[in-house]
Order: C-alpha cells, then sequence, then structure tokens
C-alpha cells in the first residue's frame, strides 16, 4: 500500500530558530503553507511519531490487510471455465465442493446446506471428513421433498453404505430413500442425454476412486458432410448411424490420494479436463513428500513435479491442511502458478487469516 501525502508548515512541527535575546530587529514570521520533504527536512523522524502521523499510517496499512483478509475468509466459490464451483474442503475435517451447473456435489463432508440442492453425490472412499454428512444429505433432500438423489460409491463399500443406512432408517423410524450406484473404474453412467460419469482409480490409504464428468456431443461423420438435409434425415430413418458420439472431459474431481495418479496413463482424462479439483494438503517443507505419500496425500511440491502431465486449463487446490492460514495458501498457489499454465484457484472457505 502506498501512500503519498502533502506536509505544511502549519501542521508540520515547527521549531523555532535560535536568536538572540531581545533583538527587536528579528521577529518571528509566521511559517507560510509550503511543502516538506520527509528525506531532507531538519526535523528527526521522531518528531512525526510523537504526533501521531506515522501510526495513523501504520492504523491504515493495517485495516488494509483486515479487510483483505475478511474478504478472503468470507468468499465463497469461484468461476472456472464456465462453472461455479464452491464448497469446503479442509484436510481432516471436512471436504464437500459443489457444482450447481451439474447438480453435483463430490464428497459430502457434514452436508452443507448447499449441497443438499444437488441431485448427484459423488463419494470417493469412506472416511467420515469426506462421507459422514450422507444420511443427512439424503434424509434433507427427502424434508424438502426432493426427488431422492443418485449417490456414486466405490463398489466396495456399497454394502456397507447400505447397512449404515439401515441403522439410520432404523433408529429414526425414517425412509431415507435413494438410488445408491456402484460404478467401478472404467465404467459409463449416464447422468442426462448430454452428460455422463466415469470414474478413475486414485491412491489413498483406503479403497478410492475420482470422477470425470464428460460433456457429450453427436457429430456427423465425415463421408456424410457432403451430404443435404433431405439425404441425411433419409439416412437417418433408415437406421444408419450418421454421427459420432463425441466426450469431452468437462471436471475432474480426485477427492484424497498419492500423486501416483499424474503418471497413471488411465487417468489421462482427469489431467485434460476443464477443470481438475485435486488436493494439495501440504504446502512447505514443515511436512516431506514421504509424510504426504504414507498418509495417501499430495504435497504441494509434488504436483509442481508433475507439472508437464497437465493439460487442465483451471486447476482447483483443495484439502488443504488445517495447520495453514489463507496467507500460507494464497503463497503457496503463486508458487504452482508460475510452473503451469493453468490458472490455479484455491479452495480457501474454512481457513483463517493469520490478520483475524
Amino acid at each position: 500500500m502506498q501512500v503519498s501525502l502533502t506536509i505544511t508548515a502549519a501542521n508540520f512541527p515547527y521549531q523555532q530558530p535560535l536568536q538572540p535575546p531581545n533583538d527587536p530587529s528579528k521577529t518571528l514570521q509566521k511559517p507560510s503553507t509550503q511543502t516538506f520533504s520527509l528525506t531532507n527536512h531538519v526535523t528527526p523522524l521522531h518528531a512525526l511519531k510523537g504526533s501521531g502521523f506515522l501510526s495513523a499510517i501504520g492504523k491504515a496499512i493495517e485495516e488494509e490487510e483486515y479487510r483483505k483478509a475478511r474478504a478472503d475468509v468470507n468468499r465463497r466459490g469461484t468461476g472456472l471455465e464456465g462453472y461455479s464451483i464452491e464448497g469446503i474442503s479442509v484436510g481432516g475435517h471436512e471436504t464437500c465442493v459443489i457444482v450447481p451447473e451439474l447438480k453435483a456435489a463430490f464428497d459430502i463432508g457434514r452436508c452443507p446446506a448447499r449441497a443438499v440442492q444437488q441431485n448427484f453425490l459423488f463419494i470417493t472412499h469412506a472416511h467420515l471428513d469426506h462421507i459422514g454428512g450422507l444420511p443427512m444429505y439424503v434424509a434433507t433432500r427427502g424434508l424438502y421433498n426432493l426427488r431422492p438423489p443418485t449417490v456414486f460409491v466405490p463398489p466396495c463399500i456399497k454394502e456397507d453404505v447400505e447397512k449404515l443406512l439401515d441403522v439410520y432408517r432404523a433408529m429414526g423410524q425414517v425412509e431415507l430413500n435413494l438410488d445408491l450406484v456402484a460404478l467401478d473404474v472404467g465404467e459409463t453412467y449416464e447422468m442426462r442425454n448430454d452428460l455422463v460419469v466415469r470414474p478413475f482409480r486414485t491412491h489413498h490409504v483406503i479403497p478410492s476412486q475420482g470422477y470425470v464428468i464428460y460433456s457429450v456431443r453427436k457429430k456427423l461423420r465425415k463421408q456424410y458432410i457432403h451430404l443435404k438435409g433431405k439425404q441425411i434425415e433419409k439416412l437417418k430413418k433408415s437406421g444408419v448411424e450418421i454421427t459420432d458420439t463425441i466426450l469431452s472431459p468437462e471436471v475432474a474431481f480426485t477427492g484424497d490420494t498419492a500423486s501416483d495418479f499424474f503418471l497413471d496413463p488411465r487417468s489421462a482424462d482427469a489431467l485434460r479436463a476443464k477443470v481438475l479439483i485435486t488436493e494439495a494438503t501440504f504446502l512447505d517443507e514443515g511436512f516431506s513428500i514421504e509424510h504426504a505419500r504414507e498418509h495417501g496425500h499430495t504435497h504441494l511440491f509434488e504436483i509442481i513435479e508433475h507439472a508437464r502431465w497437465i493439460r487442465n486449463k483451471s486447476i482447483l487446490l483443495t484439502h488443504f491442511s488445517s495447520r495453514y492460514h489463507i496467507e500460507d495458501i494464497r503463497e503457496a498457489v503463486s508458487v504452482l502458478q508460475s510452473k503451469v499454465s493453468a490458472k490455479v484457484v484455491p479452495l480457501t472457505e474454512g481457513f483463517k487469516s493469520k490478520y483475524m
């Protein structure tokens, strides 16, 4: 923050010049208004401090930092590649990332209110900070008479999720209606006629998977491009397949994972989606890469190391350790931003500023 000031003799600490006593020939003249330079004026700097002048500047700087910090803490959501993405993701506490344009939530954390309106829920793994809010999510949608949601889980946990929901049904004597889908890596599910989803393998300390959502469009095959509309319509009615289906990866979500997915050829679509939402639990030298890998997480240094594989237009970093402040996260993001062409944005809801 730069501050430029014009100081006049009227408000600048005035020093009366020395003169012999009782000299009637010399009288003190009232100084006229003029501009002084702090660098060449003979008044020492401590004189300004006594006037409260510099303390006012310091207070203004502190207030500006506070305003910035408060804006960061209160900021919700970010716009990336046509998607307004919001949510909360604090390592070990809760993760739920929401993409309203897709009517989708990735993991459910403690079931933030904004997630309830999403028709599709994608669970990456069974740790409580990612799945704990599932019964509340289903129950709240029922409370508001919303249609039963479609919840995707790794196949290996489907049976346990059903048991969990049965326990809540029995305890609360309530209906918990949902479509629970066990979707395995490599399988495809049609969310709507222009959207499909496919899981991909991730590498956590328990079974886990990420998800890529694709847009779907039809493209006329090359051999029919020269035909006129009526000819194309005739072929179509006769049962000839005249178009190819084009899948374009839009949004990829990793959930908790070690960095191995960067090197897995089967994760290629995640690394070329318009938006990659991935974790960066550890950001600095306070924690080693080995520590991150031991706990099934990714260190920022590893993302930098694998930056050459990233083809995404935007990256949303999530799941930072709660040890970090917003300023730490912002500094780390600037380091990664210098290494990749993609726009890098952190999801900082739930984190505090060191100025607050």
